[in-house]
């Protein structure tokens, strides 16, 4: 402990003696260079390299300086081709007739209005096919998801005979065209039930009963991507949702649906648009149902026979306007939820498998 003391001492005692000695190695000020300076002092150390080193060095400067002016060149001309419809659409839909026939006319209209938005909402019966159109949409796209969601489940968590030939038939419904189904489908439908006696033809089942069953409009990938995100959540989630008792379901409920609720809104969007924008199962299985697909495949005949009297009064290139209004205004509510969800859309598919495996 004496030895202790006398050491702490000391070194206080010279502690002490440094406060008032004179620095033997004073700071040194740092200097701030202009940028003529330090282009200079850049040029004289390049001149001192070897002449290979300072022309790779010359290379990956210039590239440095090349590189985001390129890049941002490949980003603007990339959204230019997938913006240039959107673009089109929005300038179109609000132009004149006369302004369609005047080549000084780009992209600006000279003559503004509404009318032909007018026009096509009154044609298309733009409120009643929305609501008939958010009807088979939204029930079928929940219906789906959490069919989808159950099947792809049970691919990514359970082992089970025939697991790889029942994937290997989800894999088909990726890969084999919709329209090869048609005709069974028709008939399944036509004569449903025992005997064939009910006609679900012009029945919202037609879409509902598809959807229930996993076998929907794009349901092979849904599941596949359902599967993908599943087998992407850690196994000790469900390891200590069974150790609390929980059931198979009630795991899936409880625990595995909040950790992936950014891959059920992706594919619920995916969903919606797809059913939104459906008009061949339409007119399969439909013959006077009002869908938005349906009013927007028909518009320029109804447009002949609302708007100009059953007389066509308008050429190819002056009906585009009211064309493209139809587009707008059927693709509206799409764009208003993608810009809605576009961050947890954005997120979904990061976390769902479509940015690798």
């Amino acid at each position: 402990m004496a030895g202790t003391s006398i050491k702490n001492t000391l070194a206080d005692v010279f502690a002490g003696i440094r406060m008032y000695l004179p620095e033997t190695e004073p700071r040194v000020k740092e200097k701030h260079f202009t940028r003529a300076e330090l282009r200079e002092r850049y040029h004289k150390r390049l001149s001192l390299l070897p002449k290979k080193e300072r022309r790779a060095l010359q290379v990956k400067h210039y590239a440095a300086y090349a590189w985001p002016i390129l890049r941002a060149l490949i980003v603007i001309g990339l959204c230019f081709i997938i913006l240039y419809p959107l673009i089109f659409m929005i300038s179109t839909a609000f132009r004149t007739r006369a302004d369609m026939n005047d080549p000084t006319i780009l992209w600006i209209p000279k003559n503004f209005t509404f009318q032909n938005v007018r026009d096509v909402v009154r044609t298309m019966d733009y409120w009643n096919t929305f609501r008939t159109t958010t009807f088979l949409n939204i029930g079928c796209s929940i219906v789906q998801v959490l069919s989808c969601a159950l099947t792809g489940y049970g691919f990514a968590r359970f082992k089970f005979k025939g697991q790889k030939i029942l994937f290997f038939i989800v894999i088909l419904q990726i890969l084999v065209p919709p329209q090869i189904l048609t005709l069974p489908q028709f008939k399944f439908f036509r004569y449903f039930g025992p005997g064939g006696a009910i006609n679900l033809i012009n029945s919202p089942l037609t879409m509902y009963l598809p959807a229930i069953s996993a076998n929907g409009i794009r349901a092979g990938l849904f599941i596949f991507l359902f599967r993908q995100a599943f087998k992407g959540l850690p196994k000790e989630l469900e390891d200590a949702a069974y150790l609390d008792g929980c059931s198979p379901l009630k795991t899936f409920v409880q625990v595995m649906i909040p950790n992936a609720t950014s891959v059920f809104l992706t594919v619920f969007l995916f969903s919606i648009v797809w059913y939104w924008n459906d008009y061949y199962v339409s007119t399969t299985f439909f013959t006077n149902n009002a869908t938005m697909a349906l009013k927007l495949k028909n518009l320029a005949p109804s447009l002949e026979q609302i708007i100009f009297g059953g007389t066509v009064s308008a050429s190819p290139r002056e009906l585009i306007v009211w064309l493209e209004a139809g587009c707008l205004v059927a693709i509206l509510p799409i764009l208003i939820l993608y810009v809605a969800l576009q961050k947890y859309f954005t997120e979904g598919i990061a976390r769902s498998g479509l940015t690798g495996m």
